[in-house]
């Protein structure tokens, strides 16, 4: 593993209520360059979003019960150097028409991942990953190799249960006194209903320290508000229940470890992580030392949205390591 600390001053399943108009406005605009499509995956369309030009990259958006509208627009500023393709997961935002939760599984997120993969004809593509999303596109690597030609790992959630574990102690020690006032929120019956209210205060309080900026933690917090309340109740919790499907394949099983199939990848992989984010920075090193070759950059004044709160940094990094790299398939 190769690690590098990167500077902040250098040129991405874990609101108290805003205005209507400040959360229309956080909406991610429609950029007129963006081609929307759906997929069909066995019984189900999966909407995608490809934007760009250039190496074909494929976006996996973190939750596991998000879409993908709150990385954006930060990280289509990437599509003047590649061709991005954002795809919102099975029974998750525009994906969710005709989904029952139990039928969501790890597997049919990495046939849906495959699926995208063959829609848009490409052999080898990058896998970039955020959050939950690294996990997706860590078993995808270990599953089909040759199917990957470079990864990027974005805030890594972790790979293995004793790693959730880890997350778990800092996180509870992070929130403190508010892990009640938490728990009294999501025990209560507007959440439990999926209400978008009491759902955005849920995730202020659970994403209180995972930025470093309080501008770039009320920017998330209202674009997440607009989302859920596009959402819908019904959405929100079927998207939850999706969640607690997933977890129980990964995190919540005792025996879940990715790590030591690791070793096994040639694949070339760039790890970002924050020197604040909420997800202990072991958690990243891990991945980074178990995959032969991963450079790991550790960002200054960054918590767990690197894409939001260093983009700069983040394209610096990408543009070197594209740069450096060979890829293992063709790009294609």
């Amino acid at each position: 593993m190769k690690r590098c600390l990167i500077a902040a001053g250098l040129v991405a399943g874990l609101v108290l209520a805003l205005s209507a108009d400040a959360s229309k406005a956080s909406e991610a605009p429609r950029s007129p360059d963006a081609v929307e499509r759906r997929i069909r995956s066995g019984s189900v369309e999966l909407y995608s979003r490809a934007i760009g030009r250039g190496q074909p990259v494929i976006v996996l958006h973190g939750g596991p019960d998000f879409d993908h509208r709150y990385l954006l627009p930060e990280l289509d500023r990437l599509a003047e150097r590649f061709r991005l393709i954002y795809y919102d997961q099975r029974g998750r935002g525009d994906s969710a028409r005709g989904v029952r939760p139990e039928d969501v599984t790890l597997a049919s997120d990495l046939d849906d991942l495959d699926r995208v993969r063959r829609s848009f004809r490409l052999d080898a593509p990058a896998l970039l990953g955020h959050s939950w999303g690294t996990v997706l596109a860590l078993e995808y690597a270990v599953r089909h190799p040759t199917r990957v030609s470079r990864l990027i790992l974005m805030n890594p959630a972790p790979a293995s249960a004793s790693d959730f574990a880890i997350l778990r102690e800092a996180y509870l020690k992070g929130l403190g006194a508010d892990m009640d006032r938490q728990r009294q929120l999501t025990a209560g019956a507007a959440y439990q209903a999926g209400e978008p209210e009491a759902v955005a205060e849920r995730y202020r309080i659970h994403f209180e320290h995972a930025l470093r900026r309080p501008e770039d933690y009320e920017t998330l917090m209202a674009r997440m508000k607009a989302a859920f309340v596009s959402q819908g109740k019904e959405g929100i919790v079927k998207a939850r229940a999706v969640e607690d499907q997933l977890m129980r394949d990964t995190w919540h099983d005792a025996g879940y470890d990715l790590l030591p199939k690791l070793g096994a990848l040639r694949i070339p992989t760039l790890v970002i992580t924050g020197d604040h984010d909420f997800i202990p920075r072991e958690v990243a090193e891990h991945v980074a030392h178990a995959i032969p070759g991963a450079r790991l950059v550790v960002l200054e004044d960054c918590g767990h949205f690197a894409y939001l709160e260093r983009a700069g940094e983040v394209r610096s990094a990408l543009d070197e390591f594209f740069q450096r790299t060979t890829p293992t398939r063709r790009e294609r």
